[in-house]
């Protein structure tokens, strides 16, 4: 049935149309019929009225009103569509936009689930599903999670708005397909995740594996500490890498230059005791963290499992370095991996990891910030650059997007944009992507949860979408702290009775 026309100017691109009723930003129409049949996807609606545009004052808009709902003629529906190509050639995965611009007068319709399923929904492995259009629940959307592994993946969104349940999904599905996964858990979301081939690890650090700086930075000694630096660079010899006792050694070493340095001797000694100080304080409060003893920590990554790294016990500066050893560990492996798949040397028996694999950075913004260097922004720029090669997919997940570094995030080829409200988050999500439209920018502060946008090279258009919930995703939910309190207060009702009731009448007498 036609809903409306096309009117004013046209493009190629986009039109403005006239409709008998609102139309919901993200619902697609299509527009014209027969062989020239152009889909495309609402990013803007608007409503006004006459009547009500010369109310002034409560009076006058009470009567506007009574005129308004009289008059057929009075309310005005308003749309912009976004062009996505002609659905002959969308529905045969060749999409192409229109060579001239549709004629204002051209009918709209609207489009049903039988002109959209096998655009957004394709069948073959590498589709796998992730929920269903957000104007239409009927119709199923798949991603081509190929693409994630070789042009990465931005999570963009408010907290609570449904990052972490798109994670689990992808996740979910991937592991489905027997692939590897693996999650630095920055907050434990995904402590609980009570699905198949989960692998759940604690970050490991074993500090003899660790340049002197990367030493410096887990023992938390401040950057500007230059004479501290100085003495764990001095004391971070081949000897005591080496050691049986590492700490020990370490320690001893740091003792021994702290008292026989000559030169500026009583600031030596005093940045020596501060060194050791820092030592004893790194074994008492992160013993099951740092571990001398582990050989390999990136050895217990499972290949065709779920593998959360958990992060949590560690301070920023801490899971830095950490992260920065893990993804240092993946890439090397995966080079190596390539390097001897393509002429068939003997170092494919010593690799890690024999098949592409998908990491997942929560929390980016820590980990890759704007305008401030770390360990582990330089390795993830890295994967971001060269991971498509070796079959390393980066998925970074962040809630702030204006405070991540803005070249990795333009490295990533496909987005999922939930609510965003902060406009330098909408801006920097603008600049990193040609995909998403300033009209459709403008619509992501009135996502509800579990909505997003999805655009770039994994989703053949650009998408809006209601995201499966994941059910075996148990934790990373907000509390329900009413409840978990009148529990409490039961609980102790109960046992108050209880143990009244244990005391025997006889011994009360």
């Amino acid at each position: 049935m036609n809903i409306g026309y096309v009117v004013g100017e046209s493009t190629p691109s986009s039109v403005m149309t006239i409709t008998s009723s609102t139309l919901a930003v993200g619902k697609y129409v299509i527009i014209g019929s027969g062989t020239d049949k152009l889909l495309g996807l609402v990013e803007h609606s608007k409503v006004s009225s006459s009547a009500m545009d010369d109310a002034k004052d409560y009076h006058s808009a009470q009567e506007a009103t009574k005129v308004a709902s009289m008059d057929l003629r009075d309310k005005g529906y308003a749309s912009k569509i976004m062009l996505l190509g002609t659905l002959d050639t969308l529905q045969k995965e060749k999409p192409r936009l229109p060579d001239i611009p549709p004629e204002p007068g051209t009918a709209i319709y609207e489009a049903k689930s039988k002109d959209l399923e096998g655009i957004f929904g394709p069948n073959g492995e590498k589709w796998i599903r992730v929920g269903s259009l957000l104007r239409d629940a009927q119709t199923v959307v798949k991603i081509d999670v190929n693409k994630i592994i070789s042009r990465h993946l931005g999570i963009l969104a408010m907290t609570g708005m449904g990052k972490s349940n798109l994670v689990s999904l992808l996740a979910k599905r991937i592991g489905q397909l027997n692939g590897t996964v693996v999650i630095f858990d920055y907050h434990d979301d995904y402590a609980s995740l009570g699905m198949q081939g989960v692998n759940s690890l604690e970050a490991r650090i074993n500090p003899r594996l660790l340049d002197p700086e990367s030493l410096s930075e887990v023992l938390e000694i401040r950057d500007n500490a230059t004479v501290q630096q100085r003495i764990v660079r001095m004391a971070f010899t081949a000897q005591v890498r080496k050691s049986g006792n590492f700490w020990v050694a370490l320690d001893g070493q740091v003792d021994l230059i702290s008292n026989t340095e000559e030169k500026n001797r009583r600031e030596y000694m005093h940045s020596g005791r501060r060194v050791r100080d820092k030592i004893e304080d790194a074994r008492r409060n992160y013993s099951d963290i740092f571990d001398p003893g582990i050989i390999d920590p990136v050895s217990l990554i499972r290949e065709g499992r779920i593998n959360v790294i958990s992060v949590s016990s560690l301070t920023e500066k801490q899971a830095n370095v950490a992260v920065s050893h893990y993804l240092q560990e993946i890439l090397a492996d995966r080079k190596k991996s390539t390097r001897s798949a393509y002429s068939g040397s003997k170092e494919s028996s010593t690799v890690r990891f024999s098949l592409p694999i998908m990491v997942v950075l929560e929390e980016a913004h820590v980990f890759i910030p704007k305008g401030e260097d770390t360990r582990a922004k330089y390795w993830a720029a890295r994967i971001a650059r060269e991971g498509r090669k070796f079959g390393i997919g980066l998925a970074v997940i962040s809630q702030r997007p204006r405070s991540i570094d803005p070249m990795i995030l333009g490295q990533m080829g496909s987005l999922a944009v939930m609510r965003l409200v902060q406009q330098d988050d909408q801006g920097q999500v603008a600049s990193s992507t040609e995909s998403i439209s300033e009209g459709l920018i403008k619509q992501l502060a009135s996502l509800n949860v579990g909505d997003a946008l999805l655009v770039g090279q994994w989703v053949r258009l650009p998408s809006a979408v209601h995201i499966d919930a994941v059910p075996e995703k148990i934790a990373g939910y907000d509390h329900d702290a009413v409840s978990q309190w009148n529990i409490a207060k039961e609980y102790e009702k109960t046992s108050s009775v209880s143990t009244q009731n244990l005391i025997r009448q006889d011994m009360m007498d």
